[in-house]
């Protein structure tokens, strides 16, 4: 568990003019990198062990701004937004298919940047859906959950739940076995949207 970085984003996101990103898969992350080559400043580029499948529907990479994926827009009100980072990119698409099996309508948003934050992405998110679900790889507290939260404190006041790693320490198993045990699978991002819409 010596190796596990749970903490790291809430720990970085205090330092001044720093850049945090969390690439989705190895396309995004080879954007990062040239973007953190083309910019002065400090840049943390946070890359996981796992495996993750390149992820469809993506727009192109902009420093600072995420993005809706697929052909999803903020024209009419949705259920629920998911919004999420890194290797929860995947499984957020995942819960989206599962939810919109039992008729919620979902949005999944990348915020592949964590700092600077797109603050008016996250407004407009909250404007246009009944309930807002942050998933993230790290400890809810300090990390995008938080971003996202002080960022509608300021401009839009409310509710937003989190899916995320719960004030524990990190263990040893395999990507798979940890996404299980730390309730950030498919399944587990499903039915707290599906609890989050019920009030």
């Amino acid at each position: 568990s010596s190796h596990q970085a749970l903490e790291d984003i809430a720990f970085l996101r205090s330092i001044p003019n720093i850049r945090i990103i969390v690439p989705s898969d190895a396309p995004e992350t080879k954007d990062a990198v040239l973007s953190a080559y083309q910019t002065s400043g400090p840049f943390y580029i946070r890359l996981g062990r796992a495996k993750v499948p390149t992820i469809p529907f993506k727009k192109k990479f902009v420093l600072g701004k995420g993005y809706i994926l697929g052909e999803d827009s903020l024209d009419k009100e949705k259920d629920v937004a998911i919004i999420a980072c890194g290797v929860m990119i995947y499984e957020s698409l995942q819960a989206a298919k599962i939810l919109k099996e039992k008729g919620i309508t979902v949005t999944v948003a990348n915020f592949h940047t964590i700092t600077p934050i797109d603050e008016e992405l996250i407004v407009n998110l909250a404007k246009r859906h009944r309930a807002l679900l942050v998933c993230e790889e790290h400890q809810s507290r300090g990390g995008l959950y938080s971003a996202v939260c002080e960022t509608l404190a300021k401009f839009y006041p409310k509710r937003v739940e989190s899916i995320g790693i719960d004030n524990r320490f990190g263990q040893s198993g395999s990507p798979k076995e940890l996404m299980q045990e730390y309730g950030l699978s498919s399944e587990f991002i499903a039915t707290k949207a599906e609890k989050l819409l019920q009030g």
